[in-house]
């Protein structure tokens, strides 16, 4: 039985084994950070077991109006300090369905030198 705490926190991984993936990117400056969340089935341990994500990049200045889907690639996975259980954060780099980095995706490489922290 999950304590009080626990549905707080949103830990929910003696109940079930669905998890909350937050999907994170640089947002259209260039200096903010967007994300939307999502649950997944199961908990997951590498970026390619996630599917990738879209969003409307109109809303943050990423694409224009007529041309706005962006497509999220995860890169990368931490445990969540803030939902705790198995949930996780996702971070992500941003492509066009045609599969070009978005500009602030730094050409493709946003995430790719991130390591988790050593205890």
């Amino acid at each position: 039985m999950a304590s009080l705490n626990d549905l707080v926190n949103l830990n929910l991984s003696d109940t079930t084994e669905k998890i909350i993936a937050e999907y994170i990117w640089v947002g259209g400056s260039g200096m903010d950070l967007r994300s939307k969340a999502r649950a997944l089935p199961k908990p997951v341990t590498k970026p390619s077991e996630l599917p990738k994500w879209n969003y409307d990049a109109s809303s943050t200045n990423q694409a224009p109006g007529d041309d706005s889907k962006v497509i999220l690639y995860p890169q990368a996975i931490f445990k969540d300090p803030f939902r705790k259980g198995n949930n996780i954060l996702v971070m992500c780099d941003t492509y066009t369905p045609a599969g070009e980095p978005i500009p602030t995706t730094q050409e493709g490489r946003c995430c790719q030198d991130l390591q988790p922290p050593r205890c």
